[in-house]
């Protein structure tokens, strides 16, 4: 398939892509990019800001109405503040310094220079001072959210479907939580409070894609008990369903936010825009494809376990439906199906070992199979 027609499938919603047959590929991708993510972690740490570590802040309204991040940082080291963080808050006539607390007789210096940068009186500067503690209950506060939220999606997915779609989700919550921590230990943006509301609402945007995506894999599974088609063949014919739908939600909520970071942050230097935009664009990014190739397939592994699935499977090989997917996938749960015993149907009169031949097949003399030849077609008596 090229990319062209795959392009044209997925926009007139006929797709048909194998995504649970090739589960093991998108696991390895999540496993790298996991492995990285906490490597990061490891190596890097968080760069939390004051809020988190405790620190002072500076902040003032330019009187001229135009402020620049690099003189402002400028005129903060000067002062004597060692790795300030500068901010240019509202319509770029507001600035915001940060940095890890210092005495009272540095403080009033930074807060001098800042005024006559800003061409205003030192009284105008205006000075917090944030605690350690008061970071502290901050992340105190941000985990027991945390904590909150996945015991209720677990309790909600499980009263909905089932528990086993509720730790699949849950598996993907965490992929896309750690994927998203890691790209900020990465690239060493700030972590504010703001950030955490980000994460939480890009967790809560992948439960409702994951919810989409079970929702349709139970209603078509809700026959797998007399079904010919496997659970993961039925998993996957869900997943192509609602695909085109995912797709356009992930694209409509991706634009705004996208315009969001390149736009406010990168040409307005709104860095806390930046900080918020970030954390939603990764796990957007990452909510998508959790929902598709992380929370799915693991379903689908796990359900194939059960004995109802397992005599699906053993039904789709005896049919010989979908193609040969049946047995590779049997193959890769370990579905006992054999092809050569269970995929075939008895030819009448057959003796032997009780082999079964499938209709388009003969036995030869030495006990080979071989195709059936065509039969000719004459025309019709009168």
């Amino acid at each position: 398939m090229t990319f062209k027609s795959a392009v044209s499938d997925i926009y007139h919603d006929r797709t048909s892509f194998r995504i649970i047959q090739r589960s093991r590929t998108f696991a390895i991708v999540s496993i790298v990019a996991v492995a990285v993510s906490l490597l990061a972690l490891l190596v890097r740490d968080l760069n939390l800001n004051i809020d988190f570590e405790g620190g002072t802040a500076w902040q003032v309204k330019v009187a001229s109405g135009d402020a620049s991040a690099g003189e402002v940082r400028d005129v903060a080291e000067s002062a004597g503040i060692d790795q300030p963080t500068v901010k240019i808050l509202g319509g770029g006539d507001e600035l915001l310094v940060e940095s890890r607390e210092v005495d009272p007789a540095l403080s009033r210096e930074v807060a001098a220079a800042l005024a006559a940068y800003a061409g205003v009186e030192e009284s105008i500067v205006s000075v917090s001072e944030v605690g350690p503690t008061w970071g502290d209950e901050i992340s105190r506060k941000a985990i027991q959210a945390l904590l909150i939220f996945f015991a209720a999606v677990s309790i909600y997915l499980t009263l909905r479907f089932e528990w086993k779609m509720a730790a699949a989700a849950l598996l993907a919550l965490v992929h896309d939580l750690v994927i998203t921590v890691g790209v900020y230990a990465i690239l060493q943006f700030e972590v504010s409070p703001g950030t955490v509301v980000a994460v939480l609402t890009i967790l809560g945007y992948s439960l409702y894609d994951t919810v989409v995506v079970f929702d349709k894999v139970r209603e078509n599974t809700a026959d797998i008990a007399i079904s010919k088609s496997t659970y993961s063949d039925t998993v996957n014919r869900s997943l192509n369903e609602v695909l085109l739908r995912s797709i356009n939600t992930s694209l409509s909520a991706l634009i705004p936010v996208l315009s969001l970071l390149v736009v406010g942050s990168f040409i307005f230097g709104a860095l806390t825009i930046r900080d918020f935009g970030l954390a939603l664009f990764v796990g957007l990014l990452s909510g998508t494809y959790s929902s598709i190739f992380v929370a799915a397939p693991a379903l689908a592994w796990w359900k194939e376990r059960e004995p109802a699935s397992r005599r699906a499977a053993e039904r789709a090989a005896r049919a010989g439906v979908g193609g040969g997917s049946a047995a590779s996938h049997a193959a890769v749960v370990g579905v006992p199906v054999d092809l050569a015993k269970e995929a075939r149907r008895t030819a009448p009169g057959t003796p032997g070992d009780g082999l079964m031949v499938p209709r388009q097949t003969v036995r030869r003399p030495d006990g080979t199979i071989a195709a059936r030849p065509p039969r000719p077609r004459g025309r019709k008596r009168s």
